[in-house]
């Protein structure tokens, strides 16, 4: 199932979304009732998916980034390769959905694309091992881990470099039966390949990381796990198109422009 968020002439909801991905304008949004945990029911109104705005997917209370978890993209950096995943925390005000609009900020000269695999909790997990990571996955989304570099190397931690509004783009939808352990990834900037990995090539499995952040914190129905991203990152310029695309998951566009 594909689970997403609109908003539709009478307000927002949670919707599947079923179809073709290859026929786009056939996709139809059926609205659920309360929410897209568990089984959800559905209230039997629908809308053709080209006529509403799709928003971010979730409405999450904490997302959480995974650095340094492809050995291509940490060499790229001068980086070494970590034992334990790096983690950092994103706020929820950096969400945002499908052509939304990046927003540049004054104080970063260098603001960078970072296209990633995306896991969404669906239950409350704490103490969860690898093994069982499964049973509290509610699906899997495409993000953008935007990052204003200089101010990452900065600064001692990457709360500023990552944390602005618009810094995180999600979205389209939430799939609930993709396989993350081989799906190939491609970043685009005004439509030119610029990333270009799988998800096979990460350093910490999607079981391992949950064992290693659910140690940590609670994960809660929502929560937003960003599981690094592949070697290729650059920089975004106002006037630009950036497009993630992940292997069964459809793609994620924002364009980008300078913070008024």
């Amino acid at each position: 199932m594909r689970l997403g968020r609109i908003a539709h002439p009478a307000g927002l909801a949670f919707v599947a979304v079923e179809g073709d991905l290859d026929s786009p304008d056939d996709l139809i949004a059926r609205e659920i009732k309360d929410h897209p945990f568990g089984n959800p029911e559905f209230t039997g109104r629908s809308w053709l998916l080209a006529d509403v705005r799709v928003l971010a997917p979730i409405l999450s209370s904490k997302v959480i980034g995974v650095g340094r978890n492809y050995a291509d993209h940490a060499a790229e950096l001068g980086n070494s390769l970590p034992d334990e995943p790096i983690i950092f925390l994103k706020p929820p005000s950096s969400v945002i959905g499908p052509n939304a609009t990046i927003l540049l900020p004054p104080s970063s000269a260098r603001v960078d694309f970072e296209g990633e695999l995306a896991v969404v909790i669906g239950r409350p997990a704490r103490d969860i091992k690898a093994e069982n990571a499964a049973s509290v996955i509610l699906g899997y989304t495409i993000a953008n881990d935007v990052t204003a570099r200089d101010l990452q190397k900065l600064d001692v931690q990457f709360t500023r470099g990552k944390g602005f509004d618009s810094f995180c783009p999600l979205g389209p939808w939430i799939d609930t039966d993709v396989d993350p352990s081989d799906l190939r990834i491609t970043t685009e900037l005004d439509g030119d390949v610029v990333q270009d990995g799988h998800t096979s090539d990460m350093v910490h499995s999607v079981g391992a990381i949950i064992e290693f952040v659910s140690e940590i914190m609670t994960l809660m129905p929502g929560d937003v796990i960003l599981t690094g991203t592949p070697a290729g990152v650059g920089p975004m310029e106002a006037g630009q198109t950036v497009t993630v695309r992940i292997e069964g998951l459809g793609a994620l566009s924002n364009p980008v422009a300078y913070r008024q």
